[in-house]
């Protein structure tokens, strides 16, 4: 099976601060098949590290308000080629991420609370048909 991760959860250093989220059961449930690295922000031309984004109204903005909304939306458009492009039949993203998250987001405050709903990469490939799940969702 071909499987598309989110690359922060690989290892990569695209977070938003520079780091990433290297989760070591991610790491052994893709263990044995091919893996596809996605990082939608950086797609979206997006640097590491950057400002913090959350997702407010129908907008992508930094912390210090800038409109991001343009390159998110280039990243989803991007990496829903690369999963066409690449017969990927499952995708794990990153929980709560602006891009990622595919159950919840944060609320666009800035002040890390948690609502339903999901990200720009997650919201265009769910209703692409895609089997997506987070990294929470591993059993």
């Amino acid at each position: 099976m071909k499987i598309a991760v989110s690359a922060c959860l690989l290892g990569q250093n695209c977070k938003y601060n520079g780091g990433n989220n290297k989760n070591e059961r991610v790491l052994a449930f893709v263990e044995g098949h091919e893996v596809v690295p996605i990082c939608p922000e950086t797609a979206g031309g997006l640097s590491a590290p950057r400002l913090p984004a959350e997702i407010v109204g129908d907008r992508v903005v930094l912390s210090d308000g800038t409109d991001v909304t343009a390159a998110f939306r280039a990243g989803a458009a991007r990496t829903l080629d690369t999963l066409q492009g690449e017969g990927v039949e499952l995708v794990i993203l990153k929980a709560r991420s602006p891009s990622c998250g595919n159950r919840e987001i944060y609320d666009g405050t800035f002040g890390g609370r948690l609502i339903a709903g999901r990200g720009v990469t997650a919201e265009a490939i769910l209703a692409a048909g895609y089997r997506v799940m987070n990294e929470e969702e591993i059993e």
